[in-house]
């Protein structure tokens, strides 16, 4: 009897770590505040961006967007970083997909300032996404314009 205890409670034990894993690292609990900070980038279109994209330098991620807000005509994203990455202060943020059907990450390319910016600081130079669509009526319009 005894031992039929044990193993439901260890039994019990791994299914609660288990399901905490997942729930923590596929879906859009926020955990790094544990381990990380918050910085901020503002963009003309964070077009794609929600929380939960990742933050990648050099194709490592270091990071997720964990909200987006407007912030006047701007918007404000929101970013965790791990406690271990410093971004200096010319670093640039810029939104880009994972190949043509990919999903979006933040992509933020470092710079060669001694200044690093703060918990709480603003990466000041931020690339917003090209817009396809928009490039794709421009063409389509010109080519008519053009009766070709």
């Amino acid at each position: 009897m005894h031992r039929l205890g044990l193993s439901v409670v260890s039994f019990l034990i791994i299914g609660t770590a288990s399901a905490f894993y997942l729930f923590s690292s596929l879906g859009e609990t926020v955990l790094y505040n544990a381990w990380g900070y918050t910085i901020y980038a503002d963009f003309e279109s964070a077009t794609g961006l929600g929380p939960g994209t990742p933050v990648e330098i050099a194709g490592v991620r270091v990071g997720r967007v964990d909200t987006v807000q407007l912030r006047g005509t701007r918007a404000r994203v929101r970013l965790t970083m791990d406690s271990d990455i410093e971004i200096q202060e010319d670093a640039i943020a810029s939104i880009h997909t994972k190949g043509l059907l990919g999903g979006p990450y933040l992509l933020i390319s470092l710079g060669g300032s001694d200044k690093i910016i703060p918990p709480g600081g603003v990466i000041r130079e931020t690339e917003s996404p090209i817009d396809l669509p928009g490039l794709m009526d421009a063409y389509v319009s010109s080519r008519k314009d053009t009766g070709e």
